[in-house]
């Protein structure tokens, strides 16, 4: 298959032509070289840090919406492009970069990994605002907020949080299996049912679920929705239908164990209850988001009629 001169040269200018719609002017030839220089900085300053993160999401389960949440925030911040009437602001963006140098640091040597992670996203802003201003960051919200949240919490944090989820997890579990007439007895994050004890671990605590479901929360309100009250109110939903979906999985593992067989309560079974009741949670959530959007377009619609 030839191709000919013409051919290449018009595809050249297409893709060049993309390239300074979606980033603007300054996206020619004579800055491939400052920003290729920007690159190797920045992955010599933060290349370690993003390793380790990178390592995480593919490793770590409570990590792992990471993998969904970083190429998302990418992709919307392209689609976004840069605001019109950007101009640069090198002064603050440089002093918001040698910050984030000094949080990368001086994280490094405390071994604090979640701010210095954090830093990433800080010199991520920082090399924006020095381009493109304050308020480009402000138009690229949701793909910071998206980078943030694909960030694992820092240990301390979730092993505070874990304990009271295991805990609520347990009474919803409990009392759903006493609703259906089962011998329970709660002690703690342990359900004693006959000849078999139930334990709600860490990991069984829903804490997983529901840093995902936050995180879906705040794509689909950055999505769909357009009012911030609206995006607020889908994010808070997100809390009980991660706690109740979660109870409701412990009710099952306790109902099938007493009923069944005290093997369906772990191994294979167990895993796939567990997926199957998160995707029934982010179904939850769509149909929530989806009640939003009905609800602001009945809301313009009143205040168009009204305002005629």
């Amino acid at each position: 298959m030839s191709v000919s001169a013409g051919s290449l040269q018009f595809g050249g200018a297409s893709l060049l032509a993309a390239l300074r719609k979606r980033l603007g002017s300054r996206a020619g030839a004579q800055s491939v070289i400052p920003a290729a220089a920007t690159t190797i900085a920045f992955l010599a300053l933060f290349g370690e840090p993003l390793r380790l993160l990178v390592q995480d999401w593919w490793q770590l389960p409570e990590a792992g919406h990471g993998l969904l949440l970083a190429p998302a925030a990418a992709w919307l911040a392209w689609q976004k492009g840069v605001r019109p009437g950007a101009a640069s602001n090198r002064v603050v963006g440089i002093a918001v970069l040698i910050l984030a140098v000094l949080i990368r640091y001086m994280s490094g040597l405390a071994a604090e990994l979640f701010t210095m992670r954090e830093s990433i996203v800080l010199a991520l802003a920082a090399l924006t605002v020095y381009n493109y201003g304050v308020r480009q960051v402000l138009w690229w919200w949701l793909p910071f907020t998206l980078a943030v949240l694909a960030i694992p919490l820092p240990e301390l944090l979730t092993q505070q949080l874990a304990l009271p989820l295991q805990f609520e997890a347990s009474r919803i579990g409990a009392r759903l299996l006493s609703s259906r007439h089962v011998p329970v007895l709660l002690t703690g994050n342990v359900i004693r049912l006959p000849g078999r004890d139930l334990f709600v671990t860490e990991a069984c605590s829903g804490l997983r679920s529901l840093t995902a479901l936050l995180s879906l929360a705040v794509l689909m309100g950055g999505i769909w929705l357009k009012y911030p009250l609206s995006r607020l109110f889908l994010v808070a939903f997100a809390l009980p239908i991660a706690i109740l979906i979660n109870g409701v999985r412990v009710f099952l593992t306790g109902f099938l164990v007493f009923f069944v067989s005290p093997s369906l309560g772990e191994g294979f079974m167990h895993l796939t209850e567990g997926w199957l009741l998160f995707l029934v949670s982010f179904v939850s959530l769509g149909l929530f988001a989806w009640t939003f959007v009905l609800a602001e377009r009945q809301l313009a619609q009143w205040w168009r009629t009204r305002s005629a």
